[in-house]
């Protein structure tokens, strides 16, 4: 295998470059980064991120934004021990109105952000999904899983978008010596996330808090297991400091219908809403449940922030933006 050179860290002050720095996950990850004393350069293109989730930034000195699609090439002045790819659409409304960008910053993206890890001879993180799962044959999902993915079906553009970049990641791993890491990331909430992203939570916490019904497709046994944010963070974090080259599912063990969470967001909110059932979507997944063996024994992780507290914070974020 030929070998990449690569940089040792600056352990005074390491760089990372994160890509989507301006999206729900990426702008917690640019926090985490800074508090934990790395200098970073965020790029985002706002096609689904936000300035206000980085304007808090403002005027510090460690921290540098650059607008750019990451589908194009992506060039630094500055050294970087760090790449961390999180640009990409990430819920089910963004992906189905943006298939061809999707498309596109899964495998081009992916591409542009290896290069510069290869040139600058910096460690590299995908951002990957549990939809490289698709409808799982087998549960809970454990990262030697291949699959149940339909390629031409609506959610397809997402699904094999994510399983092109690892497949892509792994590529450069072989051929280059590129050190890389993949995390696949299951059901995260938090602030931050879009009100109209129609990833279930925010759908949900935004019905409840108009005192709206609750949309639960078909009846509401398909299962979800949540994360909040500041718990992922903190995994992938550790996932890029070890040594770990393979597949790490990071989320939340603790499975529940996605009924039953409908009903514990009512009551969290204290909201009038009922229950309005809906059509199933297509290739839409009947459980998600993330084995995390691997966490727990290679990054010592497990989550800590129980359901009902993360979602206490969540709501406040909402209350303010409904």
């Amino acid at each position: 295998m030929p070998t990449a050179k690569k940089r040792t860290p600056n352990r005074a002050q390491p760089t990372s470059v994160v890509t989507g720095g301006a999206g729900f996950l990426g702008s917690h990850l640019v926090d985490l980064l800074l508090a934990r004393a790395h200098r970073v350069v965020a790029i985002d293109n706002f096609v689904t991120g936000a300035v206000q989730n980085i304007d808090h930034l403002a005027g510090n000195p460690h921290f540098k934004f650059i607008q750019l699609d990451v589908t194009e090439f992506i060039f630094l002045h500055e050294t970087v021990d760090y790449v961390w790819h999180f640009a990409s659409p990430a819920s089910p409304i963004d992906y189905l109105e943006l298939p061809i960008q999707t498309l596109k910053v899964g495998s081009l993206g992916t591409h542009k952000a290896l290069g510069l890890a290869k040139q600058k001879g910096a460690r590299f993180l995908l951002a990957s999904t549990s939809e490289i799962y698709g409808d799982p044959l087998v549960h809970p999902q454990t990262e030697d899983y291949w699959g149940n993915v339909n390629p031409i079906g609506p959610r397809g553009c997402y699904d094999e978008s994510k399983r092109f970049a690892e497949a892509m990641t792994m590529a450069y791993h072989r051929e280059h010596g590129i050190d890389t890491r993949i995390v696949r990331i299951f059901n995260t909430y938090g602030p931050r996330m879009r009100l109209n992203d129609g990833r279930v939570v925010p759908a949900f916490i935004s019905q409840a808090l108009r005192n709206k019904p609750l949309s639960v497709f078909g009846d509401g046994s398909q299962t979800r297991s949540f994360c909040y944010c500041s718990d992922l963070i903190e995994g992938i974090y550790r996932l890029m400091l070890s040594h770990h080259a393979e597949p790490v599912n990071l989320g939340n063990p603790h499975e529940l219908s996605v009924l039953e969470f409908a009903r514990e967001i009512i009551r969290v909110t204290g909201s009038r809403s009922r229950i309005a059932f809906q059509p199933l979507p297509q290739d839409d997944p009947k459980q998600r449940r993330p084995d995390i063996t691997r966490a727990n024994n290679w990054l010592r992780w497990s989550p800590q922030v129980p359901l009902v507290d993360g979602l206490k914070q969540t709501v406040a974020f909402f209350r303010a933006k409904v």
